[in-house]
């Protein structure tokens, strides 16, 4: 899907639980173009100005003030000095239109509100701002798009089908072991193999916050920092929480049989 949102141009909606590496995509595709990431982290309550631009107001006071100093008193002229595009703070919406390559990633966007949603339609359809001191400013090339939710709530058909739509899943147990090695070299074989085991295992029973692979991740780091290279009881109680994320989470792991459940993902495995 990746692919075929750089061949057709079209941003990129990825949807999935948290951890999944929804995220991490965007960096790969940064990596793999060579180009900047640029990230507008959304939240409840975000508006245009802080996705689009502002203005630098400090220094167009100090600037304003050194004219006065110098005895300028053309009013028109000082005021067009005072828009120049210098003082100008770019956001990264505009600074992903201004960056030729830029890979812009617009994450958990299920956090903001519809309005900002409407406003973010907008943009994306030709990639270009007005700033009313300054004209129109137009993207010379349009920047790789990567959208993500988390589904905290439902995302409005208009902008999904504005992208190519992806969901992205747990990966299965193979890969995600062969993420955990990239990531994290040092960690023994065998410590891998248990950790992912376990992990995967850990989302079959209903957690609150599922681990995803960020965690598990996490939890081979905890485990080497520590010395190991195996899981074991005393180890997960040690470490449970590079893993869990809600105490009535780390409860409910506690009543559970993790040794057995080991010992039974690893074939039994002494």
């Amino acid at each position: 899907m990746a692919f075929l949102a750089l061949r057709l141009d079209r941003p990129l909606f990825c949807e999935g639980e948290a951890g999944v590496g929804k995220t991490e995509l965007a960096h790969a595709l940064a990596t793999v173009l060579d180009a900047p990431l640029i990230r507008l982290q959304c939240y409840e309550g975000i508006d245009s100005s802080q996705a689009l631009y502002d203005w630098d107001f400090p220094r167009q006071l100090l600037h304003l003030r050194a004219a006065e100093a110098t005895g300028a008193v053309d009013t028109v002229a000082l005021e067009g000095e005072l828009y120049d595009r210098r003082f100008l703070l770019a956001r990264p919406l505009l600074q992903a239109i201004q960056t030729t390559p830029s890979v812009l990633l617009i994450d958990e966007i299920d956090r903001a509100d519809d309005e900002f949603e409407a406003f973010l339609l907008e943009v994306l359809a030709d990639f270009s701002v007005t700033v009313p001191e300054l004209g129109t400013i137009t993207a010379e090339v349009p920047p790789t798009v990567v959208v993500t939710s988390n589904r905290t709530r439902d995302v409005h058909d208009a902008l999904k089908r504005r992208c190519l739509y992806h969901w992205v899943e747990h990966p299965d147990p193979r890969r995600e072991a062969a993420i955990v090695r990239l990531r994290v070299p040092e960690a023994a074989e065998r410590l891998v193999a248990e950790v992912t085991a376990v992990t995967q295992w850990l989302r079959q029973h209903n957690l609150q916050k599922p681990p995803g692979v960020a965690e598990t991740i996490d939890w081979a780091r905890a485990a080497v920092a520590l010395g190991a290279d195996r899981l074991d009881d005393d180890l997960v109680a040690a470490t449970l929480g590079a893993v869990v994320k809600y105490r009535e989470d780390a409860a409910r792991i506690g009543r559970l049989d993790v040794q057995a459940a080991l010992d039974h993902a690893m074939g039994g495995r002494p």
